[in-house]
């Protein structure tokens, strides 16, 4: 299991310094059901807005 998260998402409220992803868990989901051929067809469905 990979040990950071990063994320350069600047307004999620998971956002930590350094860039890395400080939520407890991650869901990532695919725009093509349960299999993807690359990055651009997954989401990171942990993210949630917060303020800069």
């Amino acid at each position: 299991m990979a040990m950071d998260v990063m994320c350069e998402v600047a307004n999620c409220v998971y956002n930590r310094k350094g860039k890395k992803c400080g939520a407890d868990e991650i869901f990532v989901v695919s725009h093509k059901g349960n299999k993807a051929s690359n990055s651009e067809e997954t989401d990171c469905k942990t993210f949630e807005p917060g303020t800069l």
